[in-house]
Protein backbone atom coordinates (compact mmCIF):
# COMPACT_ATOMS: atom_id res chain seq x y z
CA UNK A 1 0.00 0.00 0.00
CA UNK A 2 1.54 3.40 -0.78
CA UNK A 3 1.50 5.78 1.97
CA UNK A 4 2.21 9.59 2.48
CA UNK A 5 5.33 10.42 4.32
CA UNK A 6 2.53 12.84 5.49
CA UNK A 7 0.70 10.02 6.61
CA UNK A 8 3.84 8.32 8.09
CA UNK A 9 4.07 11.02 10.15
CA UNK A 10 1.22 11.21 11.72
CA UNK A 11 0.99 7.31 12.71
CA UNK A 12 4.58 7.62 13.97
CA UNK A 13 3.61 10.86 16.22
CA UNK A 14 0.16 8.69 17.36
CA UNK A 15 2.54 6.02 18.57
CA UNK A 16 4.50 8.18 20.23
CA UNK A 17 0.96 9.58 22.19
CA UNK A 18 0.03 5.89 22.85
CA UNK A 19 2.79 5.03 24.72
CA UNK A 20 2.69 8.26 26.50
CA UNK A 21 -0.64 8.70 27.81
CA UNK A 22 -1.59 7.38 31.16
CA UNK A 23 -5.51 8.24 32.42
CA UNK A 24 -5.73 7.05 35.70
CA UNK A 25 -9.00 6.89 37.88
CA UNK A 26 -10.33 4.45 40.93
CA UNK A 27 -13.48 4.25 41.87
CA UNK A 28 -16.11 1.79 43.80
CA UNK A 29 -18.15 0.22 41.42
CA UNK A 30 -20.77 -2.66 41.40
CA UNK A 31 -20.49 -5.06 38.18
CA UNK A 32 -23.85 -6.47 36.53
CA UNK A 33 -24.13 -9.52 38.91
CA UNK A 34 -24.19 -7.23 41.72
CA UNK A 35 -20.39 -7.84 43.06
CA UNK A 36 -18.53 -5.05 44.53
CA UNK A 37 -15.77 -4.30 42.11
CA UNK A 38 -12.50 -1.76 42.24
CA UNK A 39 -12.43 -0.05 38.69
CA UNK A 40 -9.27 1.61 38.12
CA UNK A 41 -7.71 3.13 34.70
CA UNK A 42 -4.18 2.63 35.89
CA UNK A 43 -2.79 -0.64 35.56
CA UNK A 44 0.73 0.69 35.29
CA UNK A 45 1.23 -1.25 38.85
CA UNK A 46 -0.89 -4.26 38.08
CA UNK A 47 0.60 -7.68 38.82
CA UNK A 48 2.81 -8.98 35.91
CA UNK A 49 0.41 -11.25 33.69
CA UNK A 50 -0.05 -12.40 30.30
CA UNK A 51 -3.66 -10.88 28.38
CA UNK A 52 -5.24 -13.65 25.80
CA UNK A 53 -6.33 -12.06 23.13
CA UNK A 54 -9.00 -13.39 19.83
CA UNK A 55 -9.25 -11.05 17.12
CA UNK A 56 -10.15 -11.81 13.30
CA UNK A 57 -7.89 -8.79 11.92
CA UNK A 58 -5.90 -11.30 9.47
CA UNK A 59 -6.41 -9.27 6.25
CA UNK A 60 -3.03 -6.69 5.78
CA UNK A 61 -4.15 -3.78 6.49
CA UNK A 62 -6.19 -4.99 9.73
CA UNK A 63 -3.48 -7.25 11.35
CA UNK A 64 -0.75 -4.34 10.57
CA UNK A 65 -2.79 -2.13 12.97
CA UNK A 66 -2.99 -4.79 15.82
CA UNK A 67 0.47 -5.78 15.48
CA UNK A 68 1.33 -1.78 15.92
CA UNK A 69 -1.09 -1.38 18.50
CA UNK A 70 -0.81 -3.95 20.64
CA UNK A 71 3.58 -3.58 20.55
CA UNK A 72 2.35 -0.05 21.97
CA UNK A 73 0.42 -1.29 24.42
CA UNK A 74 3.44 -3.96 25.98
CA UNK A 75 5.68 -0.74 25.43
CA UNK A 76 3.66 1.07 27.88
CA UNK A 77 3.07 -1.49 30.31
CA UNK A 78 6.06 -3.61 30.14
CA UNK A 79 4.14 -5.58 33.29
CA UNK A 80 1.56 -7.04 30.81
CA UNK A 81 2.48 -9.61 27.70
CA UNK A 82 -0.25 -9.80 24.83
CA UNK A 83 -0.73 -13.51 23.54
CA UNK A 84 -2.58 -13.13 20.54
CA UNK A 85 -4.99 -15.71 18.31
CA UNK A 86 -5.73 -14.51 15.04
CA UNK A 87 -8.29 -16.20 13.01
CA UNK A 88 -10.48 -15.93 9.95
CA UNK A 89 -13.89 -14.56 10.82
CA UNK A 90 -15.36 -18.01 9.86
CA UNK A 91 -12.52 -19.56 11.96
CA UNK A 92 -13.61 -17.59 14.67
CA UNK A 93 -17.29 -17.73 14.58
CA UNK A 94 -16.45 -21.45 14.89
CA UNK A 95 -14.20 -22.03 17.54
CA UNK A 96 -15.13 -19.24 19.58
CA UNK A 97 -18.36 -20.63 21.25
CA UNK A 98 -16.64 -23.79 22.41
CA UNK A 99 -13.68 -21.48 23.66
CA UNK A 100 -15.69 -19.35 26.27
CA UNK A 101 -17.13 -23.27 27.91
CA UNK A 102 -13.93 -24.17 28.53
CA UNK A 103 -11.63 -23.79 31.90
CA UNK A 104 -8.83 -21.90 29.54
CA UNK A 105 -11.06 -18.93 27.71
CA UNK A 106 -9.17 -15.84 26.60
CA UNK A 107 -9.47 -12.44 28.13
CA UNK A 108 -10.72 -10.31 25.35
CA UNK A 109 -12.62 -11.82 22.42
CA UNK A 110 -13.61 -9.90 19.12
CA UNK A 111 -17.30 -11.11 19.14
CA UNK A 112 -19.45 -10.58 16.57
CA UNK A 113 -22.80 -8.05 17.40
CA UNK A 114 -25.14 -10.52 16.13
CA UNK A 115 -27.46 -12.32 18.35
CA UNK A 116 -26.37 -15.92 17.43
CA UNK A 117 -23.34 -14.90 18.92
CA UNK A 118 -22.50 -11.84 21.03
CA UNK A 119 -26.63 -12.46 21.84
CA UNK A 120 -26.08 -15.64 23.37
CA UNK A 121 -22.70 -14.62 25.19
CA UNK A 122 -24.43 -12.31 27.00
CA UNK A 123 -27.38 -14.77 27.86
CA UNK A 124 -25.52 -17.10 28.39
CA UNK A 125 -23.29 -14.79 31.01
CA UNK A 126 -19.91 -15.36 29.37
CA UNK A 127 -19.32 -11.66 28.54
CA UNK A 128 -19.15 -8.97 30.72
CA UNK A 129 -21.30 -6.13 31.09
CA UNK A 130 -18.79 -3.06 30.40
CA UNK A 131 -21.02 0.11 31.94
CA UNK A 132 -18.43 0.73 34.88
CA UNK A 133 -15.89 0.94 32.61
CA UNK A 134 -18.07 3.07 29.74
CA UNK A 135 -18.33 5.24 32.72
CA UNK A 136 -14.64 5.60 33.64
CA UNK A 137 -13.28 6.29 30.35
CA UNK A 138 -16.09 7.84 28.76
CA UNK A 139 -16.93 5.70 26.01
CA UNK A 140 -20.39 7.17 26.20
CA UNK A 141 -19.41 10.63 25.39
CA UNK A 142 -17.10 9.13 22.64
CA UNK A 143 -19.05 6.34 20.58
CA UNK A 144 -22.75 7.85 21.19
CA UNK A 145 -25.18 6.01 19.07
CA UNK A 146 -22.29 3.82 18.31
CA UNK A 147 -22.47 1.81 21.39
CA UNK A 148 -25.96 0.46 20.55
CA UNK A 149 -24.50 -1.79 18.09
CA UNK A 150 -22.84 -3.88 21.01
CA UNK A 151 -25.50 -2.71 23.56
CA UNK A 152 -28.17 -5.53 25.20
CA UNK A 153 -30.41 -6.36 28.04
CA UNK A 154 -29.42 -8.46 30.49
CA UNK A 155 -31.08 -11.40 29.30
CA UNK A 156 -30.37 -10.33 25.91
CA UNK A 157 -34.27 -10.41 24.66
CA UNK A 158 -33.60 -6.67 23.19
CA UNK A 159 -30.71 -5.76 20.89
CA UNK A 160 -29.34 -1.95 20.46
CA UNK A 161 -30.09 -0.80 23.82
CA UNK A 162 -28.94 -1.67 27.89
CA UNK A 163 -25.69 -2.68 28.56
CA UNK A 164 -23.13 -2.16 26.44
CA UNK A 165 -20.30 -5.33 25.82
CA UNK A 166 -18.36 -4.29 23.76
CA UNK A 167 -16.29 -2.00 21.85
CA UNK A 168 -15.66 -1.23 18.01
CA UNK A 169 -12.47 -0.51 16.22
CA UNK A 170 -13.72 0.42 12.89
CA UNK A 171 -16.54 1.64 10.81
CA UNK A 172 -17.97 -0.89 8.07
CA UNK A 173 -20.19 0.04 5.13
CA UNK A 174 -21.73 -1.81 2.30
CA UNK A 175 -20.64 -0.08 -1.01
CA UNK A 176 -19.91 -0.51 -4.65
CA UNK A 177 -16.36 -0.61 -5.61
CA UNK A 178 -15.08 -0.29 -9.61
CA UNK A 179 -12.45 0.29 -11.22
CA UNK A 180 -11.88 4.02 -12.85
CA UNK A 181 -10.09 2.88 -15.86
CA UNK A 182 -12.78 0.27 -16.89
CA UNK A 183 -15.97 2.35 -16.98
CA UNK A 184 -14.32 4.98 -18.65
CA UNK A 185 -13.32 2.03 -21.43
CA UNK A 186 -16.84 1.31 -21.51
CA UNK A 187 -17.80 5.01 -21.82
CA UNK A 188 -19.29 5.20 -18.47
CA UNK A 189 -19.39 7.10 -15.00
CA UNK A 190 -20.27 6.13 -11.75
CA UNK A 191 -24.08 5.94 -11.67
CA UNK A 192 -26.11 8.86 -10.12
CA UNK A 193 -28.80 6.87 -8.74
CA UNK A 194 -30.03 3.44 -8.43
CA UNK A 195 -32.27 3.65 -11.45
CA UNK A 196 -29.11 4.72 -13.32
CA UNK A 197 -26.84 1.48 -12.16
CA UNK A 198 -30.10 -0.53 -13.12
CA UNK A 199 -29.89 0.93 -16.46
CA UNK A 200 -26.10 0.22 -16.94
CA UNK A 201 -25.98 -3.51 -16.13
CA UNK A 202 -27.67 -4.59 -19.62
CA UNK A 203 -25.48 -2.32 -21.59
CA UNK A 204 -22.37 -3.41 -19.40
CA UNK A 205 -23.38 -7.16 -20.67
CA UNK A 206 -23.91 -6.33 -24.22
CA UNK A 207 -20.29 -5.13 -24.33
CA UNK A 208 -19.16 -8.69 -22.95
CA UNK A 209 -17.89 -7.75 -19.26
CA UNK A 210 -19.66 -8.90 -16.39
CA UNK A 211 -21.70 -6.32 -15.03
CA UNK A 212 -21.18 -7.77 -10.88
CA UNK A 213 -19.52 -9.97 -9.06
CA UNK A 214 -19.94 -12.24 -6.29
CA UNK A 215 -18.41 -14.97 -4.60
CA UNK A 216 -21.05 -16.61 -2.33
CA UNK A 217 -20.25 -20.17 -0.93
CA UNK A 218 -20.35 -19.27 2.18
CA UNK A 219 -23.57 -17.89 2.14
CA UNK A 220 -22.93 -14.33 4.40
CA UNK A 221 -21.63 -12.50 0.96
CA UNK A 222 -25.01 -12.87 -0.43
CA UNK A 223 -26.52 -11.07 2.49
CA UNK A 224 -24.77 -7.75 2.23
CA UNK A 225 -25.64 -7.62 -1.96
CA UNK A 226 -29.31 -8.03 -0.87
CA UNK A 227 -28.83 -5.64 2.44
CA UNK A 228 -27.79 -2.78 -0.73
CA UNK A 229 -30.83 -3.42 -2.83
CA UNK A 230 -33.16 -3.17 0.30
CA UNK A 231 -31.65 -0.43 1.08
CA UNK A 232 -33.56 0.74 -2.20
CA UNK A 233 -37.18 0.18 -1.51
CA UNK A 234 -37.47 -0.93 2.26
CA UNK A 235 -37.80 2.14 4.85
CA UNK A 236 -34.75 2.50 7.35
CA UNK A 237 -36.31 2.04 10.47
CA UNK A 238 -38.22 -0.89 9.74
CA UNK A 239 -34.70 -2.61 8.22
CA UNK A 240 -33.15 -1.71 12.12
CA UNK A 241 -36.10 -3.45 13.47
CA UNK A 242 -35.64 -6.45 11.43
CA UNK A 243 -31.98 -6.45 11.52
CA UNK A 244 -31.77 -5.89 15.32
CA UNK A 245 -34.23 -8.73 15.66
CA UNK A 246 -37.04 -6.43 17.97
CA UNK A 247 -40.63 -6.60 17.46
CA UNK A 248 -42.68 -4.26 15.72
CA UNK A 249 -41.51 -5.29 11.68
CA UNK A 250 -42.69 -8.31 8.92
CA UNK A 251 -40.60 -9.33 6.49
CA UNK A 252 -43.92 -10.01 4.32
CA UNK A 253 -43.66 -6.75 2.69
CA UNK A 254 -44.28 -5.14 -0.89
CA UNK A 255 -41.10 -3.97 -0.42
CA UNK A 256 -38.80 -6.94 0.88
CA UNK A 257 -40.76 -8.83 -2.18
CA UNK A 258 -39.86 -6.04 -4.59
CA UNK A 259 -35.96 -6.34 -3.40
CA UNK A 260 -35.54 -9.91 -3.89
CA UNK A 261 -37.03 -9.97 -6.86
CA UNK A 262 -34.54 -7.75 -8.19
CA UNK A 263 -31.60 -9.66 -6.68
CA UNK A 264 -32.98 -12.92 -8.02
CA UNK A 265 -33.78 -10.62 -11.94
CA UNK A 266 -29.96 -10.02 -11.63
CA UNK A 267 -28.77 -13.54 -11.80
CA UNK A 268 -31.49 -14.43 -14.34
CA UNK A 269 -30.53 -12.09 -16.68
CA UNK A 270 -26.89 -12.88 -16.17
CA UNK A 271 -25.86 -9.55 -14.71
CA UNK A 272 -23.86 -11.46 -12.04
CA UNK A 273 -20.65 -14.06 -12.65
CA UNK A 274 -21.43 -17.47 -13.67
CA UNK A 275 -21.78 -19.89 -10.42
CA UNK A 276 -22.46 -17.30 -7.57
CA UNK A 277 -23.16 -19.86 -4.88
CA UNK A 278 -20.31 -21.82 -5.39
CA UNK A 279 -17.52 -19.47 -5.42
CA UNK A 280 -15.19 -18.25 -2.89
CA UNK A 281 -15.71 -14.79 -1.80
CA UNK A 282 -11.73 -14.53 -1.62
CA UNK A 283 -11.02 -15.39 -5.00
CA UNK A 284 -13.91 -13.48 -6.26
CA UNK A 285 -12.69 -9.92 -5.13
CA UNK A 286 -9.30 -11.38 -6.32
CA UNK A 287 -10.40 -11.77 -9.56
CA UNK A 288 -12.03 -8.13 -9.54
CA UNK A 289 -8.79 -6.98 -8.76
CA UNK A 290 -7.12 -8.48 -11.62
CA UNK A 291 -10.14 -6.78 -14.11
CA UNK A 292 -12.80 -9.41 -14.20
CA UNK A 293 -16.44 -7.63 -13.41
CA UNK A 294 -17.06 -3.87 -12.91
CA UNK A 295 -18.87 -3.60 -9.83
CA UNK A 296 -18.20 -5.59 -6.58
CA UNK A 297 -20.75 -5.16 -4.08
CA UNK A 298 -19.02 -5.64 -0.75
CA UNK A 299 -18.12 -4.18 2.60
CA UNK A 300 -15.27 -1.72 3.33
CA UNK A 301 -13.15 -4.13 4.93
CA UNK A 302 -11.74 -4.79 1.32
CA UNK A 303 -10.61 -1.58 0.41
CA UNK A 304 -6.60 -1.86 1.69
CA UNK A 305 -6.63 -5.21 0.02
CA UNK A 306 -8.25 -3.65 -3.22
CA UNK A 307 -5.70 -0.67 -3.01
CA UNK A 308 -2.76 -3.28 -2.76
CA UNK A 309 -4.06 -4.78 -6.12
CA UNK A 310 -5.30 -1.73 -7.82
CA UNK A 311 -3.76 1.48 -6.34
CA UNK A 312 -5.24 4.65 -7.34
CA UNK A 313 -7.63 2.62 -10.14
CA UNK A 314 -9.90 1.51 -7.46
CA UNK A 315 -12.88 3.39 -6.07
CA UNK A 316 -15.80 3.04 -3.43
CA UNK A 317 -18.84 4.36 -3.34
CA UNK A 318 -22.43 4.06 -1.19
CA UNK A 319 -25.35 3.09 -3.46
CA UNK A 320 -26.33 5.99 -5.47
CA UNK A 321 -29.39 7.05 -4.00
CA UNK A 322 -30.61 10.16 -2.37
CA UNK A 323 -29.88 10.11 1.53
CA UNK A 324 -28.59 6.45 0.87
CA UNK A 325 -29.81 3.35 2.90
CA UNK A 326 -27.30 0.23 3.45
CA UNK A 327 -26.40 -2.27 5.53
CA UNK A 328 -23.02 -1.16 7.91
CA UNK A 329 -22.38 -0.08 11.53
CA UNK A 330 -19.33 -1.42 13.05
CA UNK A 331 -16.94 -3.74 13.20
CA UNK A 332 -16.70 -6.70 15.52
CA UNK A 333 -15.99 -5.31 18.96
CA UNK A 334 -13.51 -6.09 21.46
CA UNK A 335 -15.77 -8.16 24.37
CA UNK A 336 -14.36 -9.51 28.00
CA UNK A 337 -15.04 -12.87 28.92
CA UNK A 338 -16.08 -13.68 32.15
CA UNK A 339 -13.20 -15.92 32.56
CA UNK A 340 -10.93 -12.80 32.25
CA UNK A 341 -8.09 -12.27 34.68
CA UNK A 342 -8.12 -8.78 35.67
CA UNK A 343 -11.04 -6.99 34.45
CA UNK A 344 -8.98 -3.46 34.52
CA UNK A 345 -5.98 -4.94 32.81
CA UNK A 346 -8.70 -6.06 29.94
CA UNK A 347 -10.74 -2.75 30.02
CA UNK A 348 -7.34 -0.95 29.40
CA UNK A 349 -6.39 -2.67 26.55
CA UNK A 350 -9.89 -2.83 24.53
CA UNK A 351 -9.98 1.42 25.58
CA UNK A 352 -6.51 1.50 24.46
CA UNK A 353 -7.44 -0.18 21.36
CA UNK A 354 -10.12 2.09 20.47
CA UNK A 355 -8.29 5.54 21.51
CA UNK A 356 -8.15 8.48 19.27
CA UNK A 357 -5.07 7.99 18.97
CA UNK A 358 -5.38 4.56 17.84
CA UNK A 359 -7.88 5.79 15.38
CA UNK A 360 -5.03 7.34 13.73
CA UNK A 361 -2.81 4.21 13.57
CA UNK A 362 -6.33 2.24 12.13
CA UNK A 363 -6.46 5.15 9.27
CA UNK A 364 -2.71 4.67 8.39
CA UNK A 365 -3.20 1.38 8.23
CA UNK A 366 -6.03 1.48 5.62
CA UNK A 367 -8.83 0.82 7.94
CA UNK A 368 -12.14 3.51 8.72
CA UNK A 369 -11.81 4.36 12.42
CA UNK A 370 -15.39 4.30 13.72
CA UNK A 371 -14.81 7.81 14.86
CA UNK A 372 -13.42 10.55 13.33
CA UNK A 373 -12.91 9.29 10.32
CA UNK A 374 -13.24 12.20 8.26
CA UNK A 375 -9.88 13.77 9.85
CA UNK A 376 -8.37 11.05 8.35
CA UNK A 377 -9.62 10.92 4.41
CA UNK A 378 -7.45 13.47 2.98
CA UNK A 379 -4.47 11.86 3.77
CA UNK A 380 -5.18 8.36 2.71
CA UNK A 381 -5.07 6.20 -0.31
CA UNK A 382 -7.67 7.21 -2.57
CA UNK A 383 -10.28 3.97 -1.97
CA UNK A 384 -9.55 4.31 1.61
CA UNK A 385 -10.18 8.02 1.81
CA UNK A 386 -13.63 7.44 -0.45
CA UNK A 387 -14.18 4.39 2.33
CA UNK A 388 -13.54 6.95 5.21
CA UNK A 389 -15.97 9.99 3.26
CA UNK A 390 -18.61 7.44 2.80
CA UNK A 391 -18.87 5.95 6.32
CA UNK A 392 -19.31 9.86 7.43
CA UNK A 393 -21.55 10.61 5.04
CA UNK A 394 -23.63 7.26 5.92
CA UNK A 395 -23.68 8.31 9.50
CA UNK A 396 -24.35 12.61 9.15
CA UNK A 397 -26.53 12.25 6.03
CA UNK A 398 -27.55 8.74 5.16
CA UNK A 399 -29.57 5.42 6.61
CA UNK A 400 -26.96 2.79 8.48
CA UNK A 401 -28.91 0.10 9.25
CA UNK A 402 -27.83 -3.30 10.82
CA UNK A 403 -26.10 -6.54 9.35
CA UNK A 404 -29.20 -8.67 8.31
CA UNK A 405 -28.03 -11.96 9.90
CA UNK A 406 -27.69 -10.62 13.45
CA UNK A 407 -31.44 -10.83 13.73
CA UNK A 408 -31.71 -13.68 15.67
CA UNK A 409 -29.28 -16.94 16.87
CA UNK A 410 -29.76 -18.73 13.58
CA UNK A 411 -30.30 -15.99 10.99
CA UNK A 412 -27.39 -16.10 9.50
CA UNK A 413 -28.12 -19.51 8.22
CA UNK A 414 -31.55 -19.29 7.91
CA UNK A 415 -31.12 -16.24 5.46
CA UNK A 416 -27.65 -17.46 3.75
CA UNK A 417 -29.93 -20.60 2.91
CA UNK A 418 -32.66 -18.79 1.95
CA UNK A 419 -30.93 -16.26 -0.89
CA UNK A 420 -28.44 -19.26 -1.73
CA UNK A 421 -32.18 -20.53 -3.17
CA UNK A 422 -33.52 -17.37 -4.30
CA UNK A 423 -30.10 -16.99 -6.62
CA UNK A 424 -30.18 -20.32 -7.30
CA UNK A 425 -33.86 -19.85 -8.90
CA UNK A 426 -35.54 -22.84 -6.51
CA UNK A 427 -37.73 -20.54 -4.62
CA UNK A 428 -39.62 -17.32 -5.15
CA UNK A 429 -39.22 -13.72 -3.69
CA UNK A 430 -41.99 -14.50 -2.32
CA UNK A 431 -40.88 -18.12 -0.74
CA UNK A 432 -37.71 -15.76 0.42
CA UNK A 433 -39.39 -13.22 2.47
CA UNK A 434 -42.17 -15.86 4.10
CA UNK A 435 -38.80 -17.76 5.14
CA UNK A 436 -37.34 -14.92 7.03
CA UNK A 437 -40.53 -13.90 8.30
CA UNK A 438 -40.81 -17.71 10.09
CA UNK A 439 -37.59 -17.19 11.92
CA UNK A 440 -38.19 -13.43 12.70
CA UNK A 441 -41.93 -14.31 14.31
CA UNK A 442 -40.46 -17.43 16.09
CA UNK A 443 -37.41 -15.89 17.74
CA UNK A 444 -40.22 -13.15 18.86
CA UNK A 445 -42.23 -15.89 20.81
Amino acid sequence: MRTSAKFVGLGAAALLVLTACNPSAEDEETTDNGDAAEVSTDISDAPEQTLIVWDQEVRGGQNEQMERLNEAFTDKYPNITIERNSQSFDDLQTTLRLALTGSDAPDVVQANNSRSMMGQFVSSKQIQCLDDYSEAYGWEDRFGDILAYSSYSEDASVFGEGCVYGLPQVGETVGIYYSESKLAELGLEFPETWEDLEAQLPEIADAGEVPLVLGNIDKWPAIHVFGAIQGQYTPAEEIRTLGFGNEGASWETDENVAAAAQFQEWVSEGYFNDGVNGADYDQVWQDFANGEGVYLIAGSWLAADLNEAMGDDVRFMLPPSDGPTTTGGTGLPFAITSAAEDMNVAAAYIHFITSDEAMAVLAETGNAPVLNASDFAGDADQVVGDVMTAFDTLVSDGNIVPYLDWATPTMDQVMGDALQNLIAGNSTPEDFVATLEAAYTEAQN
